[in-house]
């Protein structure tokens, strides 16, 4: 049972990866409003591919919570009925949540998958909960975890619903991101509390006390790179998504401050890999960190030099959200060292 618990929890930790690739493809392709309501899609568990579902038509049955745009505004059906030959608006409700009334099939089915793995990732840290229970006689730490993360993907699941209703405010979108990898940190100290102790692994402090400042350049990196891709965002609705090299012709300071630390992020984990190939130490973390930030930094240079490439700004984000997990998998084990035996 335990070692199926280490499966669970590795699978929901991939699940809120593919969240988070999911998030970024949103983003990329302007599909964050996609679907204008939550949890539903335009009133619909499964929401409409083609506009016509959503307009008003005579002699039509149409459910309480259905949506429909009409002369540009969200309408929500306040009851079950049967259309008759002229629209009657008793029988709607003007949609408060904030006037953005757009439909497009390819923003509504990407924002509709991308809710999809949240919920196959919340429903698999559930069963994660449900199985950590286990463990409370043995170690109640891993039980607690389990249920916090659980409550995590609820307040995550929150926070996507006030993305929405802010119509993509940017800071809102920044705490969306930085809740998946407190998420992603909590899977990953639950794996590694669920480890089978065989052997204690001697770091010096100094080496220690350096990985987690590493993980924390990291995370200000993160948020900085929400910051400029607001200001991308802001420059696409004032040039339009076709003059990409405009995008970042007169960049805010955040993004000189972002481009500048990533040599700080490089030069900080260089010396960290060469210290852990002297000592050789078994952390094959550092070998997976500094590949992730040489494609990050490629990544970064594709968008700034070549005018933002297909693919680059989800590359740039999912490899920085990989850089950290593997980052905070390191800091673990230096800190709290644990190994698996080979039969497990």
């Amino acid at each position: 049972m335990k070692l199926s618990f280490r499966k669970l929890a590795k699978i929901s930790l991939v699940l809120v990866y593919l969240v988070i690739v999911a998030g970024a493809v949103v983003r990329m392709t302007g599909s964050g409003m996609g679907c204008p309501d939550w949890p539903k899609c335009f009133g619909y568990y499964i929401p409409p591919t083609d506009e016509q579902t959503l307009l008003w038509e005579p002699n039509r049955e149409f459910e309480k919570g259905q949506v429909i745009i009409k002369e540009e505004q969200l309408l929500v059906a306040n009851t079950n009925f049967t259309s008759t030959e002229t629209f009657t608006d008793s029988h709607w409700d003007l949609y408060t949540k904030h006037d953005y009334a757009i439909f497009n099939v390819w923003h509504t089915w990407i924002e509709y998958i991308n809710r999809l793995f949240g919920a196959l990732a919340g429903l698999a840290v559930l069963l994660l909960a449900i199985f950590s229970l286990k463990y409370w006689s043995t170690k109640k730490r891993i039980v607690l975890l389990s249920w916090l993360t659980v409550f995590g993907m609820g307040f995550q699941a929150w926070l996507g619903a006030t993305v929405v209703y802010s119509v993509l405010e940017p800071v809102k979108i920044t705490l969306h991101m930085v809740m998946a990898l407190v998420i992603v940190a909590m899977l990953l100290y639950i794996i590694h509390l669920s480890k089978v102790t065989h052997k204690k692994l001697q770091v010096a402090k100094s080496l220690q006390y350096l990985m987690g400042f590493a993980l924390v350049l990291t995370l200000v990196q993160i948020v900085l790179g929400t910051q400029v891709r607001q200001f991308v965002d802001e420059q696409i609705d004032l040039v339009g998504e076709q003059m990409k090299d405009l995008w970042l012709k007169d960049p805010t300071f955040q993004f000189y401050v972002h481009r500048s630390f990533s040599i700080l992020v490089f030069a900080l984990n260089a010396y960290l890999w060469y210290a852990v190939r002297k000592r050789k130490l078994p952390l094959n973390q550092m070998n997976w960190v500094m590949g992730l930030i040489g494609l990050e930094i490629l990544t970064g240079i594709a968008m700034y030099y070549i005018d933002f490439p297909f693919g680059s700004q989800p590359a740039h984000l999912v490899l920085a959200s990989i850089l950290f997990g593997a980052q905070f998998s390191l800091v673990l084990d230096v800190i709290n060292p644990r190994t698996t035996p080979k039969t497990s």
